[in-house]
């Protein structure tokens, strides 16, 4: 499953909205907008059950910075995370279901949430903003894509191998075992997913 993507937005634009159904009967709700529009995102807020703001993770005062919400029912129950970005992006998540984690990407980081329970088990900061993030049921890491750089991760968070990039990458897919990135030079370059090597 390949999550990838972000954007630019008009200053003042509303409020974005994506709804998104992962495996295992998750229903996810996103809400996001630009800078210091965090009242406009939790205006109509769905949090119920279990809130975590992870915004402090990125600033001190994370409502002068783009913000988003992520509302997630669940066979177990409900749970909302908030996030915050210095970017103005769109978050995406994708659910390992292997590892029981949604990993949620926004701005320059990703969040590894427990799927059930929004739990926060470990996060991540890049230099760059962050493109896309993959996970595979065929893999036992998840591979995250920033605009320079390549992460392989595993459960834990740790790093399993890194591929540095000339160009800034704007796409990233798996396909046939291989990692597909295309730079906005338009070069494609293929990786084998399980080494980081370049594919033959």
């Amino acid at each position: 499953m390949t999550v990838a993507g972000s954007g630019s937005q008009p200053a003042g634009a509303p409020v974005q909205r994506a709804q998104v159904q992962y495996p295992g009967g998750l229903a996810a709700r996103y809400r996001w907008a630009g800078s210091a529009m965090g009242r406009d995102v939790f205006a109509i807020s769905e949090a119920v059950g279990r809130l975590l703001d992870l915004g402090p993770l990125v600033a001190a005062d994370p409502d002068r910075l783009c913000r988003a919400e992520l509302h997630v029912e669940g066979p177990l129950g409900a749970w909302t995370a908030r996030f915050a970005s210095l970017v103005y992006d769109e978050p995406r998540g994708v659910l390992w279901d292997s590892a029981g984690l949604l990993l949620v990407k926004y701005g320059f980081h990703l969040y590894a949430l427990g799927s059930r329970s929004g739990e926060l088990a470990w996060s991540r900061a890049s230099a760059t903003p962050l493109v896309a993030i993959l996970a595979s049921s065929r893999l036992d890491h998840a591979l995250l894509q920033s605009e320079v750089e390549t992460t392989a991760l595993r459960t834990s968070g740790e790093v399993v191998w890194r591929a540095a990039h000339s160009d800034v990458i704007v796409a990233a897919d798996l396909l046939a075992g291989n990692l597909v990135l295309t730079s906005y030079g338009g070069q494609h370059i293929a990786l084998d997913a399980l080494s980081g090597q370049p594919s033959r």
